[in-house]
């Protein structure tokens, strides 16, 4: 099943072909108008210090619900979600080394894990597209470029680490508007880090993101950053918890949430 036997259905609908294994591609454009999520899954011991480290750090880690010990459910934004299943592609890390990626985590599910929600750039894009604002990974059907930066995050527990960003180019016009509309969208990420400048921030190499895939920068287009929920993979990778899950990067939990309810 590709993207486009996606179109017009609904979120339940999308994650329901994800689950049966008929879709496992990055998710970017699905369910235009709905909140799509980061995934971060760790033991109960841990989720105290980890929700410490989301509300030192809402600009990469704004959290949208969090899961009672063992559910595997999210009644706020995914009524009837199966959060080991619904999420086309997973990552699986043991002492901050990638150990797995799969479709489906059901076999390391326990009963003293806790699931972060965690809002996502794919949420706004729908509105820049709404203004003829480009949203070229979309264009291209890529993932979205991603860097670690320089940009410390406060740490909390034993979560230290980088800020990671997503990136998206734009003409400096563009780049002004899509500031301002997503300013308006603090839960998934808010307004750029960074306009015009990747070394501001510790970007050697724009053409080689750490995740994702690079999309083309064309003539009179500058690229654009936002705080990104893949920090917190990052962040697993340099703190080296026992056993965390994530999603793949740009292969997110598409909500029942609309994006209209984000704002403010």
């Amino acid at each position: 099943m590709n993207r486009t036997d996606l179109t017009g259905l609904s979120p339940a609908e999308v994650r329901a072909r994800i689950r049966e294994g008929l879709f496992q591609g990055p998710t970017a454009g699905l369910c235009p108008g709905y909140a799509q999520a980061n995934l971060v899954v760790l033991p109960e011991d841990l989720a105290g210090d980890f929700l410490l480290f989301t509300k030192r750090n809402p600009r990469s880690c704004p959290v949208l619900e969090v899961s009672a010990a063992g559910s595997r459910t999210l009644p706020a934004i995914a009524p009837g979600c199966d959060i080991a299943r619904d999420i086309p592609r997973y990552r699986v890390y043991r002492d901050g080394v990638l150990a797995d990626e799969c479709t489906d985590v059901s076999s390391y599910w326990r009963d003293d894990l806790v699931s972060f929600l965690i809002g996502c750039s794919f949420s706004f894009e729908a509105a820049l597209l709404e203004e003829g604002i480009p949203v070229r990974h979309i264009e291209e059907g890529r993932n979205v470029p991603m860097y670690r930066t320089k940009i410390a995050c406060e740490p909390a527990g034993p979560f230290s680490g980088n800020m990671v960003v997503s990136m998206r180019p734009m003409t400096p016009e563009q780049a002004e508007r899509a500031a301002e509309i997503t300013a308006a969208m603090p839960r998934v990420h808010g307004a750029p880090i960074q306009i015009g400048d990747p070394s501001a921030i510790g970007i050697r190499d724009l053409y080689k993101p750490e995740f994702g895939e690079m999309v083309t920068i064309r003539p009179g287009e500058i690229p654009v950053f936002w705080p990104c929920g893949v920090t917190p993979q990052s962040v697993v990778m340099d703190s080296k918890p026992p056993f965390v899950i994530t999603h793949s990067p740009g292969h997110m939990l598409i909500t029942d949430v609309l994006n209209a309810s984000l704002k403010g």
